[in-house]
């Protein structure tokens, strides 16, 4: 790890800057295949799928007999964690489940609000090194709740063409019969765009590699919605004298072993402790068998050395992070201090891990600083809010004159008139 002691406030922001991605000469591969799945449909799926996931497909959809198959071959200490974890997911997210209160503005004018379900998501779960099925229970359990009724998955195959298994299983477990066995920016295309074989969907969820990112923000500006740009994986963590750096040297881990363009950062009050997680990160990534990936994360990530725990706090908010830690004591009084973070881990015992599985929280949210604007997912990722508004005659002679007044301002006298008519007049 670099250290860098008591640096100034003038500093903080370079400190901030996520690891480099060239991402030039992924944006034009990235739209020759948008282009062509969109031109092409299932002709350019099956051959992007033969180049890059080195599985020849005659059809892409995975039969409900062969997802029960593949669910079936989970181990039961597994299969008794999910549904320990969609549990938990569920009742922390059906919290969030809640209706707007009605409000009478003015006598005779009530304005209210009510959410309705997006009609159709596609979610897209990772494969490559290491199958996401956690993402799928991120993303599919609050758009259940949120009362989707057509959920889509699309995941890569396995190098026999098949579906993973633990997939299969929470597919089964939430209900979802429709799963293509694709990935990369051609199942984000044939998303957006539909095939012979696929229906288009009206909103795209799920993290993926950079052409993954790529093609959702591509596919965004052509109209189709997405839940959020989500890059490489980030954690920062704050610890005091208090904390024990094997715990914060496995959390650094954690995050490590995502991929090589993960970032890790550790604010800590003194270079003593920081020297201390350095020794316990060097013995734990002998065991790690990602330790190669690992590795690359950490020799280029930052320890930074503050005076305080508040100095620590203003620096993350600077940074922004996907994760945040605060391994420090009576972590709750530091809350309102938190600006800028997509999930907040408290105390010495909260690994970020617990949130990526089964604590309850989302797993899926902003990184490369856009947790400054947006939030993680949640059932609000899966609804749409329309509002309403009654008014009757009493409502109307209190406001008529006011809107009349405001419109006519504007120059819009059809808008004056459509009250004024109301109002016995012509």
């Amino acid at each position: 790890m670099n250290i860098v002691e008591n640096p100034t406030r003038e500093l903080w922001k370079s400190l901030s800057e996520r690891p480099g991605c060239d991402t030039s000469s992924v944006r034009p591969l990235v739209a020759t295949v948008l282009a062509d799945v969109k031109a092409r449909g299932d002709s350019a799926l099956r051959e992007y799928t033969e180049r890059f996931d080195k599985v020849r497909a005659d059809t892409f959809l995975c039969p409900p007999a062969s997802v029960v198959k593949a669910a079936n071959e989970v181990p039961e200490s597994l299969m008794n964690a999910i549904d320990r974890a969609i549990s938990n997911i569920s009742a922390f997210h059906g919290s969030q489940i809640r209706e707007d209160d009605a409000v009478e503005t003015v006598p005779g004018i009530r304005c209210f609000r009510e959410k309705r379900p997006i009609g159709r998501i596609g979610i897209y779960v990772p494969g490559g090194s290491a199958p996401l099925f956690s993402t799928l229970l991120m993303l599919a359990i609050p758009a259940r709740l949120a009362g989707v009724r057509d959920l889509v998955l699309v995941t890569p195959p396995t190098s026999d063409g098949s579906i993973n298994p633990v997939i299969a299983l929470c597919a089964c477990r939430l209900e979802i019969g429709e799963i293509y066995l694709m990935g990369g920016a051609q199942a984000i295309g044939a998303l957006a765009y539909g095939t012979e074989t696929i229906r288009r969907v009206d909103k795209i969820c799920g993290p993926g590699n950079q052409f993954v990112t790529e093609a959702k923000l591509q596919v965004s500006i052509e109209g189709v919605a997405i839940d959020m740009p989500a890059g490489p994986s980030e954690v920062l963590v704050i610890a005091d004298e208090g904390a024990r750096p094997d715990f914060v040297a496995a959390d650094l881990l954690a995050q490590a072993e995502h991929g090589a363009d993960s970032d890790v950062v550790l604010v800590a009050l003194s270079r003593t402790f920081v020297e201390a997680v350095r020794e316990r990160v060097a013995v734990q990534l002998e065991t790690l068998p990602r330790a190669t990936i690992a590795s690359q994360v950490m020799n280029r990530s930052r320890a930074i050395v503050v005076e305080s725990i508040e100095d620590g706090l203003d620096f993350s908010n600077v940074y922004a992070p996907e994760h945040l830690i605060l391994g420090v004591t009576n972590p709750e009084r530091y809350v309102p201090k938190v600006m800028n973070a997509g999930s907040v881990f408290l105390g010495y015992f909260a690994a970020e891990s617990l949130g990526d599985y089964a604590s309850g929280t989302n797993h899926v949210l902003p990184t490369g600083r856009f947790v400054t604007v947006t939030s993680g997912v949640s059932v609000d990722t899966f609804v749409k809010k329309i509002t309403f508004q009654s008014v009757n005659v009493a409502g109307m002679t209190s406001i008529g004159e006011t809107v009349v007044e405001m419109a006519r301002a504007e120059g819009l006298e059809a808008h004056a008139r459509a009250v004024v008519v109301r109002q016995g007049g012509e």
